[in-house]
């Protein structure tokens, strides 16, 4: 009877220098011995990308970006636009720039950023008549408009902490509110995309419209600085370790799932499949905010997790095909369709609302979601029959 089983398993705290691949074998050995499970063909390890890159020891710290950003922008006043309101995620990046600068002018996007996080509710854009893809705002404006607002969750202002944070640094500060990637050049011809999921579409506009230097957050320290830790996706998908330092995302995840296989099987004899995964994909009904503030869901994968979903709708087999049937036939029936299924449903309506989503963006948001980001100490993610289905 069991389905779908996604199971969260406990490690030891992992340092810099740790082998991951081991202490995910052990780890699970050990779960299995005390749980009373087995490993079966296909079943997914999942790990996330943090203790990934800790074990690599991927760290850099606010002077290695403040070093990077001033070999890379030079003197004078940078544009940074549309980065998202997070303390952890972006606070301690934006540290390092106001370090490494002149001067700062921010960009924020508004009602709220791309993940979700509001600085004004859609009802008070509305009301106040401004066009947000047309109008920009000075700080000034902004507050007459919507005055001092918190942040749902978190009770930051992050206007005002963002701020106070570049100012700290020494550097001049001036914060606008625009939708219009290119609007930063009014101000200055050296742009830093701060944006994440749409940074193509941001940094192709204003290099179009003018743009002397534009850079994303992929282009900073994308490369050691000082022998420090370094990343292909730069600062995206960086979190908040110390005051002075940044984990970076993994630069190995794709080595790592491999290894993690390889191993399992070397001591099981079973072949399972293996992701590295961040951020998962899935919107908070009161916040409004999207998880997502990673690069991409998942970091690194076994090659069995490429490809999408290919499943029928049991409801509309139900509900339409087999309507005319009921008890062991109804089953017998649905059974059989699955199993006669083709390998590619797409544009089919008996597969209709059946999630055509990337395995890996499924598979790690469900391992996210088990996981957590706080004490629950499983960054491990064992899912177990997640290619089964009705009619096997």
């Amino acid at each position: 009877m069991p389905g779908t089983i996604s199971r969260g398993i406990r490690a030891p705290m992992i340092r810099e220098g740790d082998d991951i691949v081991a202490i995910v074998a052990d780890s699970i050995e050990k779960a299995m011995a005390e749980d009373g499970f087995r490993l079966n063909t296909r079943d997914v390890v999942c790990v996330t990308e943090s203790v990934v890159a800790r074990s690599d020891g991927n760290y850099c710290t606010v002077d290695d970006i403040a070093a990077d950003i001033k070999n890379k922008f030079g003197s004078g006043t940078i544009g940074l636009i549309f980065p998202i309101t997070s303390r952890n995620r972006f606070a301690i990046c934006l540290r390092g720039i106001a370090r490494g600068a002149e001067k700062i002018v921010l960009m924020l996007s508004y009602p709220s950023d791309e993940v979700g996080n509001h600085l004004i509710s859609e009802d008070q854009l509305l009301d106040s008549g401004i066009q947000p893809y047309s109008d920009v705002l000075s700080l000034e404006r902004f507050r007459e408009l919507f005055g001092y607002q918190k942040h749902t969750f978190t009770g930051v202002d992050y206007i005002d902490y963002y701020k106070s944070l570049i100012e700290e640094e020494n550097c001049q500060c001036e914060i606008i509110f625009g939708n219009r990637p290119e609007a930063i050049l009014d101000y200055t011809k050296k742009v830093l995309c701060c944006d994440i999921h749409s940074r193509e579409l941001s940094s192709r506009r204003v290099k179009a419209a003018g743009g002397e230097i534009v850079l994303t957050m992929c282009d900073i320290m994308n490369e050691s600085v000082n022998g420090s830790g370094w990343c292909p996706y730069g600062l995206l998908g960086s979190n908040k370790a110390t005051e002075e330092k940044i984990k970076l995302f993994p630069r190995n995840a794709q080595a790592v799932a491999e290894a993690i296989q390889a191993e399992l099987y070397k001591r099981t004899g079973v072949l399972v499949e293996a992701m590295i995964y961040g951020d998962g994909a899935f919107k908070d009904p009161v916040g409004k905010i999207w998880e997502l503030a990673d690069p991409m869901v998942g970091a690194g994968w076994t090659k069995g997790l490429e490809g999408l979903p290919n499943e029928l709708k049991i409801k509309y087999l139900e509900d339409n095909d087999f309507a005319h049937l009921s008890g062991d036939e109804l089953t017998s029936a649905v059974k059989a369709a699955i199993a006669a299924k083709s390998g590619d449903l797409k544009g089919q309506m008996a597969s209709e609302g059946t999630t055509p989503r990337r395995l890996t963006d499924l598979l790690g948001s469900l391992a996210d979601l088990t996981s957590g980001s706080g004490d629950k100490g499983t960054p491990i993610v064992l899912v177990q029959n997640y290619f089964m289905n009705y009619a096997n």
